[in-house]
């Protein structure tokens, strides 16, 4: 068997390109719809470029990565999220990993700092990165975990697991007037809206709303999915998720928490109500969209004595019953020696970890003020249960 494996990098794919990558995305496991075209097209709204990275062998594609670029002076933050991607049946997984890894290698440059956040069960790109030359990143480009609930349970495991208020809620709902629907473009203006409140009460900047309409607009139907929560027929909340690879993730959301909605834990009813929907379309696992890193290494270790210490909003993720889940190591190039040098010297003071946690912010697509370890505008659901 021929085991060479070439790496190119088309600087302008032609659709059929694109159509390929974008298929062999959604056919691996444990990728996300940040590594599809679509993805590329909602980041060009917030000033991002992308490049592809394309493995192939034989002719046939069987692996890549996705490059966001997002422009700082004269040089480009560069990221590469979830991915490297590789074909589940790929003839040779090491060949096509150890090629990528050197690309990626190669696109790194004097301005252009290239940060990894690998996909799930990607920890052989991590390793085969960090032999290249890549160290372990903590720039906080990405969680370094979530929690995850498992969708192969059935239902009534399902709500056995939820917490006690939880599950009184679930008898509750219906006879306080609370009901969930699935949203649609429509119902788009309403989410950036309770977007802007969530925004307003937690004291950070929302997200434009050409973005969310944009985020929605490429997406949906196949990869993104709205729900609003209502009481008296009246909405309060929106909930934006994406499917991809089997796993379902929240991304967006807002809550009106003023007036009776406040009291009724209606983000807890549409959370409910959208595990119940992705179980029903098959998906395995749903992604409550990260938690703080403190709080992922007390559980991975079992120290769950003191929970008082974790953000309130990611206490509440605990309530639906997901386990902790680490992604794999994050990992950075930056070149040469004397910018690696600065780098380093700067993040030493607390204003330089500040600003350096703004970059990531930035490269993340974040707004400025936004809570650390947040991929979205997102007020956790169940943050706010009675």
């Amino acid at each position: 068997m021929n085991r060479h494996v070439s790496v190119e990098a088309p600087t302008a794919p032609t659709a059929e390109v694109r159509a390929a990558w974008d298929a062999l995305v959604v056919a691996t496991p444990g990728t996300d719809v940040n590594q599809l075209g679509a993805w590329a097209r909602v980041r060009a709204t917030l000033g991002y470029r992308s490049r592809l990275l394309l493995a192939r062998q034989d002719g046939r594609l069987v692996g890549g990565a996705q490059v966001l670029l997002r422009p700082v002076g004269p040089a480009a933050l560069a990221y590469v999220p979830s991915g490297p991607v590789v074909a589940r049946d790929a003839p040779d997984r090491v060949a096509t990993v150890t090629a990528l890894a050197a690309a990626l290698d190669r696109f790194a440059g004097p301005l252009r700092p290239l940060f990894v956040q690998p996909p799930d069960d990607g920890e052989e790109a991590s390793r085969a990165l960090l032999g290249r030359g890549f160290r372990p990143s903590d720039a906080g480009i990405s969680p370094a975990g979530t929690l995850r609930l498992d969708l192969a349970a059935d239902e009534e495991t399902l709500r056995a697991g939820l917490g006690r208020r939880l599950r009184y809620w679930t008898n509750k709902w219906p006879e306080r007037g609370v009901t969930v629907r699935r949203g649609d473009a429509g119902d788009v203006p309403l989410l950036a809206a309770l977007m802007a409140r969530t925004a307003e009460h937690q004291g950070y900047d929302p997200l434009p709303a050409a973005y969310v309409e944009a985020f929605h607009r490429e997406l949906a139907p196949d990869h993104a999915v709205l729900f609003v929560g209502e009481v008296d027929g009246r909405p309060v909340a929106a909930d934006l998720l994406t499917g991809c690879g089997g796993v379902i993730k929240g991304r967006l959301g807002g809550f009106d928490r003023s007036g009776e909605a406040g009291k009724l834990s209606v983000p807890g009813a549409m959370r409910w109500a959208e595990i119940r929907w992705a179980r029903g379309q098959g998906y395995r696992w749903f992604d409550f969209g990260g938690i703080d890193t403190g709080m992922l290494d007390d559980l991975l270790a079992g120290r769950t004595d003191d929970p008082e210490r974790w953000p309130g909003g990611d206490r509440a993720k605990l309530s639906f019953g997901g386990v902790p889940y680490a992604y794999p190591p994050a990992v950075e190039r930056i070149v040469p020696a004397p910018v690696r040098l600065a780098y380093d010297t700067v993040r030493r003071n607390p204003r330089g970890r500040a600003a350096v946690r703004a970059l990531a912010e930035r490269l993340r697509g974040a707004r400025p003020g936004r809570p650390a370890f947040s991929l979205s505008a997102h007020d956790p659901s169940g943050a706010q249960q009675k």
